[in-house]
């Protein structure tokens, strides 16, 4: 099932399952090396293409047993200029497997139409999500993502997904971005133990600076490559909640200068992560889209769907 002239079903109140842990998946668990924590080159081989798609394959079908909608996240997190070329990527072949990518979640999608399935074409930050070496104006954001957000035009994708941001200006340049191709977009921060963002701005400042800069063209907010604990002190009921739709959580409780250390995967305890998610919609049921970020693997979005449904 597609969406229809652009509504976005997920901004309806409906649970949406979206997985976007298959990079330390692919790591930890399956021995895949990553460089530059890169997925989008696993679409250049038949091996490679066989596993993203299973991931597709694997939310649809738990989506369908659940009775719940699911975002296939395409694997283009770190398929922009600057963080191609320092693994040898060039433009044109930048575009290529932006373009393929997309391309793989549309052929998973084909023919699933009892399942409500969205296609997001993940835009990830052009520095260290969790220590952005050098901000940029909104403007410069809006014209380094407009590159890959306008070649991401071009596909079938349903929306544009902005994850694990660090800071207002990227953000805004992302929403601008997207609004030049006129997509829709959706906005997700990122935060540390402490519920704030890794620039220190709480994350209802920041989404409320994006909405302000760009007249609240985001479809809505979300809070991902965090663990429950972490956010649980700043879901307060304040006005910029109305705003906040999902929650992709991270299996383990350590910070990011933690996580960027770590040798061992912690991947938490799935069954209690489940738990908390489904809290949380309880609790907010505006926030609808959730699911697992770095750590998760099949196992937590199982209790995830089962938790929530």
């Amino acid at each position: 099932m597609t969406p229809q002239n652009g509504h976005l079903p997920q901004a309806g109140g409906r649970v949406f399952l979206a997985y976007v842990g298959m990079e330390t998946d692919l790591i930890f668990n399956q021995g895949i090396d990553l460089p530059g924590f890169a997925s989008f080159p696993l679409l250049e081989t038949e091996d490679g293409r066989r596993r993203l798609r299973g991931y597709c394959t694997d939310m649809i079908s738990l989506a369908r047993a659940h009775n719940l909608g699911v975002i296939l996240e395409s694997p283009t997190w770190v398929a922009n200029r600057d963080r191609g070329a320092a693994i040898g990527y060039d433009l044109q072949t930048l575009a290529q497997r932006n373009r393929q990518g997309v391309a793989l979640m549309a052929d998973a999608r084909a023919g699933e139409d009892d399942v409500p399935i969205i296609i997001s074409a993940n835009v990830g930050p052009r520095s260290d999500a969790y220590a952005p070496a050098a901000q940029m104006s909104a403007e410069d954001a809006e014209y380094y993502h407009a590159e890959q957000i306008g070649i991401l035009s071009e596909t079938e994708v349903d929306v544009i997904s902005g994850y694990t941001l660090a800071y207002p200006e990227e953000a805004i340049g992302i929403v601008r971005a997207a609004q030049q191709s006129q997509l829709p977009v959706i906005i997700s921060f990122t935060v540390e133990t402490d519920g704030c963002l890794p620039t220190g701005m709480p994350i209802g400042n920041a989404i409320e600076a994006v909405d302000a800069a760009t007249e609240g063209y985001a479809s809505y907010f979300m809070i991902n490559c965090a663990h429950p604990d972490h956010i649980a002190g700043t879901l307060t009921g304040q006005a910029w909640m109305k705003r906040l739709r999902g929650v992709v959580a991270n299996a383990s409780r350590c910070s990011h200068a933690e996580l960027d250390k770590a040798e061992v995967l912690d991947d938490g305890n799935p069954e209690e992560l489940g738990q908390q998610l489904a809290e949380i919609h309880r609790k907010h049921p505006a926030i609808a889209v959730l699911g697992g970020c770095c750590g998760t693997d099949l196992r937590h979005m199982k209790q995830i769907a089962q938790a929530v449904a």
